[in-house]
């Protein structure tokens, strides 16, 4: 198992859970998230002042799927999220040991 998390422009969320519904993606956690990267934030201005918005907002999906699916998964985020612009986003991707549904007991793909 896989899990995949990437951090996204929050305007594309609605585009990324669609295209991963789609290709049967079940299930994912979203955060609303900070960061900066190469982008470094940027400058405003108000009323007069000048000051730089070091932190800017994203979204933060995290998605576990099997080995096989992960291609995919990645390939669709990647394709969503993208605007072709500065600061579209990170994909990470972990191995990931074990699953657990606390409801059931089970573990491994069938928890997914």
């Amino acid at each position: 198992m896989k899990k995949i998390e990437a951090v996204i422009k929050p305007f594309k969320l609605d585009e990324v859970k669609d295209a991963l519904q789609d290709i049967g993606v079940q299930g994912m956690t979203v955060l609303e998230a900070k960061g900066y990267g190469r982008q470094k934030g940027h400058s405003e201005l108000y009323r007069g002042a000048e000051y730089v918005i070091d932190f800017l907002p994203k979204i933060k999906i995290e998605v576990v799927v099997a080995d096989d699916l992960a291609p995919a998964v990645v390939e669709t985020i990647q394709n969503a999220a993208r605007t072709g612009k500065i600061g579209d986003g990170k994909i990470f991707i972990t191995p990931l040991e074990d699953v657990i549904r606390i409801r059931t007991g089970e573990t491994g793909a069938q928890a997914i």
